[in-house]
């Protein structure tokens, strides 16, 4: 799946549908053993027992809610512990409709626990073990929604602006033989939308709204390509270069020892 040789197994959290599911079918494609984590035993079996027959590739399957700190330290045990892993792809994930306001806060503190909490749990382990052997690869599926506050979802889009942060900060810290990559859908029909109280995919505009396998392809090119960041429906990469141009922009004047001279208001000249 790179020009790296990352052949080995692949970690992927919420594997029962969608993006998640996804994935495990593109990467029993290329070869990849898995371990599939998710909540629901039923459909994780389901998709496991048919990947096996089409593919031949070995597939464990963990269940797990990863909101539950037993479980989330279960999948933590076996990504330290199992050498075979090459791949984590932190996807599991939910979103959270409506004015701020108005959310039920335990919901809000579960979606917090799974798509902060979980996500840095699980790539601390894989990140210690991937640094102890100089391979691997973390895949964190984030949002463009966290690049967009006009888009007024609060909390998912903190959440999802967490997530990418995190991603670009570990570039700096891992080798580059740790491969990072923040992918940030826009967009996608998946059930996320039926469980955020958002009215289901179907009330979205179509020509926004992107087919799971097209998201997970192109994610698997970015990759392939080396992105660090991919949004996969970004026509041109040069716009997120000058984005993060303009950001990088602001560094030298984020910590000074004085404050700005516009704030300096009525100070003898």
């Amino acid at each position: 799946m790179s020009k790296q040789d990352i052949r080995g197994t692949a970690l992927i959290t919420g594997a029962s549908t969608g993006i998640g599911a996804t994935y495990a079918d593109r990467l029993a494609r290329a070869g990849h053993d898995l371990i599939l984590v998710a909540r629901d035993t039923g459909r994780l079996g389901a998709l496991a027992a048919k990947l096996r027959g089409e593919t031949g590739v070995d597939i464990d399957i963990i269940p797990a809610d990863l909101t539950n700190k037993a479980d989330l330290a279960k999948v933590e045990a076996r990504l330290t512990d199992d050498s075979s892993i090459d791949i984590l792809v932190n996807n599991a994930g939910v979103a959270l409709a409506g004015a701020f306001v108005e959310q039920d806060l335990e919901r809000v503190d579960s979606m917090i626990q799974l798509n902060i909490v979980s996500v840095t749990r699980l790539a601390h382990a894989a990140a210690k073990a991937f640094a102890a052997r100089d391979r691997g690869a973390i895949i964190n599926i984030s949002s463009v929604v966290g690049l967009a506050p006009e888009l007024q979802m609060a909390v998912y889009g903190a959440t999802k602006a967490y997530v990418t942060y995190f991603t670009q900060t570990l570039r700096l810290q891992l080798s580059p033989n740790v491969r990072l990559q923040a992918v940030l859908p826009g967009a996608t029909r998946t059930e996320i939308w039926d469980r955020s109280g958002s009215g289901g995919a179907e009330s979205l505009d179509p020509n926004m709204l992107m087919e799971v396998d097209d998201l997970v392809d192109a994610a698997l090119a970015g990759f392939a390509q080396g992105e660090l960041i991919t949004i996969p429906s970004l026509p041109d990469p040069a716009d997120f270069t000058a984005y993060d141009a303009a950001r990088s922009k602001l560094l030298p004047n984020m910590s000074r020892n004085r404050s700005a001279e516009r704030y300096r208001v009525g100070e003898p000249a």
